[in-house]
């Protein structure tokens, strides 16, 4: 009996260590965008899903979908919340999440790169993330998306005025709608893989996007003026849905941390490289561009400020906290 019950521990000690030994399960994580692959979000989140696989190694497996195969930016924000898409590239809509989100949607309040960081640094990681964790969405680090600028297909866009009647497609932000009906448009949000075709039929007349996101979809094929306005900075941030986050293990974590800083650097680099040579190449598609009177549309602008500053908790210190960031 007692050789028995030696033998019984001996087995059930030989059990615990082999199953010590064994090696944490594999998971697969999904990096997926609603943007067009070859747009500066695609390949960012591209580049992200690539770096993070080669720092993982072959513990675990990064998947990647673009151009809106598992859903537009609305359906990857829920798929995140569910825990069926485990990193995305959130932009406009993240003011559905949480109001503050809209500082962004400021006209002409973030001036350069180095200004959209500083503001990462000093507001967007210590104001804005908690309120979308509220919501179940962790903000991991914010990305390049662009100044963004005005095509259709009716007029140059010099000022305000010419926006008059002008049927313009907006993302689903009701910051962004505001703004080009206070400039004398008509704004429709739409889902982006939609644009295309509306532009193309006249369902819609132009649309504002950075440029890498309009020669990413080549709206230059169906679009003739470009203005050059850079009314808003527009930024996509790296999402992931609490739920997933919390089980993420530490050293996946860490890993996710540093591959999403070194995205950053990364993607402000190519949409600054970008600026000039996709004007270039919209140039040599047959648009024809002009740059507009920035001080006419920021004149224009001050009832946005004003509504901001009253229609959200705190609005104008972040305002001003933004402002002073580019000093």
């Amino acid at each position: 009996m007692k050789h028995s019950r030696t033998r019984l521990m001996a087995g059930l000690l030989a059990g615990t260590v082999s199953l010590l030994a064994l090696p944490a399960v594999a998971e697969t994580y999904i990096v997926a965008v609603g943007a067009a692959s070859n747009s500066l979000q695609g390949r960012s989140a591209a580049k992200f899903a690539e770096d993070l696989q080669a720092k993982l190694g072959d513990a675990h497996t990064v998947e990647f979908y673009a151009d809106g195969q598992l859903g537009d930016e609305k359906e990857l924000m829920q798929k995140l919340r569910l825990g069926t898409v485990q990193f995305s590239l959130i932009s406009s809509i993240m003011t559905n999440v949480a109001p503050e989100f809209a500082l962004f949607d400021m006209p002409f309040l973030v001036q350069n790169r180095d200004h959209l960081k500083a503001i990462d640094a000093e507001i967007v990681q210590t104001d804005l993330a908690p309120k979308a964790e509220e919501a179940g969405l962790k903000v991991l680090s914010t990305w390049e998306n662009g100044f963004r600028q005005i095509t259709n297909n009716t007029r140059p866009i010099n000022t305000p005025a010419d926006l008059a009647g002008l049927k313009i497609r907006t993302p689903s932000s009701e910051w962004r709608v505001a703004m080009f009906k206070e400039w004398g448009a008509n704004p429709t949000p739409m889902s982006f893989s939609e644009v295309f075709v509306a532009l193309q039929t006249g369902t819609m007349d132009g649309q504002e996007n950075p440029l890498t996101n309009i020669t990413g979809a080549n709206f230059q094929e169906v679009q003739k003026y470009l203005s050059l306005t850079g009314h808003v900075y527009s930024p996509a941030y790296l999402t992931s849905g609490m739920a997933s986050w919390s089980k993420l293990p530490d050293d996946v974590k860490a890993a996710v941390a540093e591959i999403g800083a070194e995205v950053q650097d990364w993607s402000l680099a190519q949409g600054e490289a970008a600026d000039n040579e996709l004007v270039d190449k919209v140039k040599a598609a047959g648009m024809e561009v002009n740059t507009a009177d920035k001080a006419a549309f920021i004149a224009a602008s001050a009832p946005i400020y004003a509504a901001f500053a009253e229609q959200v908790s705190g609005g104008d210190a972040l305002v001003s906290r933004a402002q002073a960031l580019a000093n």
